[in-house]
This record gives C-alpha cells, sequence and structure tokens, in this order.
C-alpha cells in the first residue's frame, strides 16, 4: 500500500471549500473523483487544512492511499489533465506509511490580500475597502496576538475542538502602494480565525474599535466581543510546514 502526498494550488471562488459534502462541489471531491478513474479504485484524501467556501490556496497538501504501481509522474499529469482549471497539483510524492497531511504538519501559514482601490483582475482574490486605514495602529494589534493565545474570541461558536489556544509564531501587516497583505504563521488555526482577525483588525484600522479593546478580546473568550469576518475571497492558504 503507498502512502501518496500531494501539493495543490486552487481558485477556491467557485468551490463550496475544501471539505467533500452533498451541496456543492468541493476540492477534495473533484479530486477523489478525478483519482477514481486513474487510478480505478475508490480513493479517500485527506487535506492539510479545511479551507472555507471561496477560500484559496497557493500551498495545500494533501495525501492518500492507493494500491495502485502507475508512476508519480503520470499521476500528476493526469490529474492535471482531468481536474478543472481552476485546481493544480503541482508535485506528486510517495512518503512513509506515517505521513498524515493534517496531524503531521507543524506550522501552517495564510495570508489575506486587501485593496483600496478597485481592481477588476484581483476582486477574486482580494478584499475592496474604500476607505483610509491607520496601518500602524493594525501593525501593533498583529504584533500583540504573537504567542500562545486562547483563540476563542475569534472562531466560529460551537466549533468542535478540544481547546482553543494556538501558538502564533508570525503575523504583520505589509503595504505596497494601494495594497494591504496580512501574514500569519501558527502551528494550528482555528475555524474562522484568520477572517475574523483581520475583520477586527480593519474596524481597529477604521477607528471603530480601539486598539486596547482589541488587545483586550483575547481574554474575553467570546466571538460576540470581537468584530465581523473578512470576506472569504481575500484569504490564501499559503503553505503547510512538515
Amino acid at each position: 500500500m503507498r502512502n501518496i502526498k500531494l501539493l495543490i494550488e486552487y481558485d477556491g471562488t467557485d468551490f463550496c471549500g475544501w471539505q467533500r459534502q452533498e451541496n456543492g462541489p468541493t476540492i477534495q471531491a473533484e479530486i477523489e473523483g478525478v483519482l477514481a478513474k486513474v487510478l480505478q479504485e475508490n480513493v479517500s484524501i485527506i487535506g492539510a487544512g479545511r479551507t472555507d467556501a471561496g477560500v484559496h490556496a497557493l500551498g495545500q497538501v494533501a495525501n492518500f492511499r492507493t494500491e495502485s504501481s502507475l508512476g508519480l509522474r503520470e499521476l500528476r499529469n493526469a490529474l492535471n489533465g482531468l481536474l478543472p482549471e481552476a485546481i493544480v497539483v503541482h508535485d506528486v510524492q510517495d512518503v512513509p506509511p506515517e505521513f498524515h497531511a493534517r496531524y503531521s504538519a507543524r506550522e501552517r501559514v495564510y495570508s489575506y490580500m486587501i485593496t483600496q482601490t478597485p481592481s477588476a483582475i484581483a476582486r477574486r482574490h482580494s478584499w475592496y475597502l474604500g476607505y483610509s486605514l491607520q496601518i500602524d495602529l493594525m501593525r501593533w494589534g498583529a504584533a500583540a496576538i504573537i504567542g500562545v493565545h486562547d483563540f476563542e474570541s475569534f472562531c466560529k461558536a460551537n466549533s468542535d475542538v478540544d481547546h482553543h489556544r494556538c501558538n502564533v509564531m508570525a503575523a504583520r501587516w505589509e503595504q505596497e502602494g494601494s495594497r494591504l497583505k496580512f501574514t500569519i504563521r501558527a502551528d494550528r488555526f482555528l475555524h474562522g480565525m484568520v477572517r475574523a482577525i483581520v475583520g477586527t483588525l480593519v474596524d481597529v484600522g477604521r477607528g471603530y474599535t480601539p486598539l486596547d479593546e482589541f488587545l483586550g478580546m483575547l481574554g474575553k473568550k467570546d466571538r460576540r466581543e470581537a468584530g465581523p469576518a473578512a470576506p472569504a475571497k481575500g484569504l490564501l492558504l499559503e503553505e503547510i510546514l512538515y
């Protein structure tokens, strides 16, 4: 039995997220459907991150087990030949039996894009905000979440997790012209966590939420204390580190 690892890029605009479901197309279901045709067996793939509807990925990782002896290059070419154009498999590797795309991951990196001028090209992959932001305050807020914290205030309510602690190794805002990029790296992420952080930091930048109030949200452990979630289209799963 082989254990095969995939490195996947996708535009999530027209999908209902990563995880297979009944109410619409998903990345997982598309890949599993193609693998079934190519390998002539039912395959269940495991993703490193369960991105929501409309969220994109540059470096999603998945693995699956198969009895097939098909070569890695042939498998990659077959996948890219049959998958929708919005999904591309960049790499295919044989990995040890114990490798698990989700549980073997040590860190994950997400980014979020904001544009402050209208853009026909970037509209599917960024959040357009036509008002001024105090970037320095947003940077202070980002720096404050680095370290081990309880992020229940920035997690979707009723998420099925054992705890809400995450170790954030890096969080920063970068500005280039009219574009803002938020990058965050952590050992784990809760459901909706990045979008909630971005949406709340934007409220800080707009002057709606004082910086000291944002800093106090971590201790409140209540999603109602934080701001609204940023739209899914600006979120990108950049990389999974093992």
